[in-house]
């Protein structure tokens, strides 16, 4: 299959996924849940944080830690007191735990107060987005820590794809009038985001021959990256859709 019927054949499945209903399964309901710009950008940020395994138990996970913070995410963040923290520590979802929600529920506080936003720490730069991404996990741990909580941020300028990441990014600022992603962001171009790289959609990227490398990792993403932006270098993170689809849904 060559470049172009590779892209036909993407672009309908682009259209066939990247619809309303694709919301029902997916975490990305949750930030759907609000309007406050702020709650948003909170909801995805802490959901996509978590969103690994199965989907279902992602969701209801998700759900559970907006119900901790008593489906007011901004206000938990930047209002909390140590008691307030104190009642996250039930909440676990695999090997992130209230220790780790409690220190993120910091760390968005400190990126808020010092550091004018979510949207302001990846849009005040003109570096890659994956450097973005770096900046990023250093400013929110600025703040004092565990140790063990830093492994729920990726770092790609230490080799991971930070599927999360890329993600919540793809979230915050597409805005295609479809209705999935939120595209809250518009500072940010779709042109400078990269496809969130995990098993579904590395695998059927490499059934389709658009990835070689065997890892998931940063420079498969770059691999990965270059073919999509030659199929659309305005928007290539749309393709997620395909991929994700053919590979979670259809089992391609």
């Amino acid at each position: 299959m060559n470049l172009n019927d590779l892209k036909e054949f993407l672009d309908e499945k682009v259209l066939l996924y990247n619809a309303p209903a694709f919301i029902v399964d997916d975490p990305i309901q949750i930030p759907h849940l609000y309007t406050l710009k702020e709650d948003i950008e909170i909801a995805g940020y802490l959901s996509a944080t978590i969103a690994w395994g199965n989907r279902k138990m992602i969701i209801k996970n998700a759900k559970r830690m907006m119900e901790l913070m008593g489906n007011s995410p901004y206000d938990f963040v930047m209002e909390h007191k140590q008691d307030h923290l104190d009642n996250l520590d039930s909440f676990v979802h695999r090997t992130f735990n209230g220790v780790d929600f409690a220190t993120f529920i910091k760390g968005l506080k400190h990126i808020y107060t010092n550091h004018n936003g979510l949207e302001s720490v990846f849009a005040n730069t003109s570096a890659p987005m994956q450097e973005r991404i770096s900046n990023f996990k250093r400013l929110f741990f600025e703040i004092e820590h565990p140790t063990r909580s830093e492994k729920h941020i990726s770092d790609p300028m230490k080799g991971s794809a930070a599927k999360r990441i890329n993600m919540y990014l793809r979230w915050m600022v597409r805005n295609d009038n479809n209705g999935v992603d939120l595209g809250i962001w518009n500072t940010i171009s779709t042109a400078d985001l990269s496809c969130p790289l995990d098993v579904h959609s590395g695998n059927v990227a490499r059934k389709l021959g658009i990835l070689k490398r065997k890892q998931n990792d940063a420079k498969a993403l770059a691999e990965l990256d270059n073919v999509l932006r030659q199929m659309d270098p305005i928007d290539p993170v749309k393709y997620d859709f395909a991929l994700f689809g053919l590979g979670a849904i259809e089992k391609f």
